[in-house]
């Protein structure tokens, strides 16, 4: 049976994700362009979002894995998730990413010319950030298809063996609000040990702390969905307690930044509080959706459909939007709401008119190339 929730969940973040990356335009944290005026209190929002936006969708993946799993073989699975996310992310190495990257340059006043001059004479010069040859905001899928395919042979033997010693084990922590949060122990090792030797760089190789990090919440989501009637019962009866848990432990790592200044023993326990807080945020969202948003609609297809176009395209027109106002006297809102009501926009005529309606087309996208409502 097909969870609408996941699908709205999945929906909902990455339009997050979209105002997320309109926000990092406006604060001080480092970013392909930046506004004339930086506005440092808009990261507090930002920090909220940030600590569960990406572990979230990983846990999401995972979930999808196992049902995926349950209609396909191994060798199936490996070869449609290669084609799904392989070929977008081939196109949008070649098409998508070189106008972020020619904006950055312009606005640093490391190219002059114009984008015919730059592509693709000089969009692949070179490995980024040094050179031009980037995935951005892209990172996603090569790390998604990665843990897809290596985790293969122990996701088979999981979904095919429900009373496992580690579904089992995972039914009873499954079981109570306290027992989920005995996974925060694995994340908290990563945050407090390796996090601070291998910072992010979305780069794949050497990236050590995002690969295990991300790679744990991809398996926590197929764990969890394995024992999906646990896991929903617990989190929907105790959503409101979970929301409590995750209101005071973000209070609590707001205060603490500020409040003391970097230490050993701050890193330490500033690790304990992140992870216990995007956690206890990952487990709300999923009480409440699994509330409120389990049913289909019209809207929800639409929208699950498109929202991966949407997010290849989406920090291209940001970052082209932001280019040209990122000089202009307009204040904060005005920016904001014109950067992101453009990037909506300009992405929903570009999957409507350009992709979704073209079979030769949405395979370049992460879509089935056949659409009942669209030409062949």
């Amino acid at each position: 049976m097909r969870r609408h929730d996941l699908d709205w969940l999945r929906v909902l973040v990455f339009a997050l994700l979209i105002f997320y990356h309109v926000g990092m335009f406006f604060v001080p944290w480092g970013w392909h362009i930046k506004n004339n005026v930086i506005y440092p209190d808009a990261r507090w929002p930002m920090l909220f979002v940030n600590q569960w936006r990406l572990p979230i969708l990983f846990v999401i993946s995972g979930m999808g894995t196992y049902i995926a799993l349950g209609k396909r073989s191994g060798g199936q699975f490996a070869w449609e998730r290669i084609k799904r996310l392989l070929i977008p992310l081939a196109i949008g190495m070649a098409l998508i990413i070189p106008p972020q990257v020619y904006f950055e340059r312009l606005a640093r006043g490391q190219f002059s010319g114009s984008y015919l001059d730059f592509w693709p004479s000089y969009a692949f010069l070179g490995v980024y950030p040094e050179g031009n040859l980037s995935w951005h905001h892209l990172w996603f899928l090569p790390y998604l298809l990665l843990f897809s395919l290596i985790s293969i042979p122990l996701l088979l033997f999981v979904r095919s063996h429900p009373q496992s010693i580690i579904v089992r084990a995972m039914r009873r922590l499954a079981s109570t609000p306290y027992g989920l949060f005995g996974l925060v122990i694995p994340l908290y090792l990563w945050e407090s040990f390796l996090e601070p030797f291998f910072p992010s760089t979305h780069a794949l190789i050497g990236d050590w702390f995002n690969l295990v990090n991300y790679l744990t919440f991809f398996l926590y989501g197929f764990l969890l969905i394995s024992v999906k009637e646990a896991f929903w019962k617990t989190t929907i009866q105790h959503r409101r307690n979970l929301l409590y848990v995750g209101v005071i432990m973000f209070g609590m790592m707001v205060a603490l930044r500020q409040l003391f200044a970097d230490s050993t023993l701050v890193h330490f326990i500033e690790a304990a509080f992140k992870v216990i807080n995007l956690w206890a945020w990952i487990l709300v969202l999923f009480g409440y959706a699994a509330t409120y948003l389990n049913r289909k609609s019209e809207s929800l297809s639409y929208a699950n459909e498109a929202v991966y176009p949407f997010y290849i395209l989406h920090q291209t027109i940001t970052i082209a939007i932001g280019y040209y106002l990122m000089d202009s006297p307009a204040g904060f809102w005005s920016k904001f709401a014109m950067m992101s009501i453009g990037t909506f926009g300009m992405a929903w005529l570009i999957y409507e008119f350009g992709i979704r309606r073209w079979s030769p087309i949405r395979p370049l996208f992460g879509l089935k190339p056949h659409n009942g409502n669209a030409p062949a």
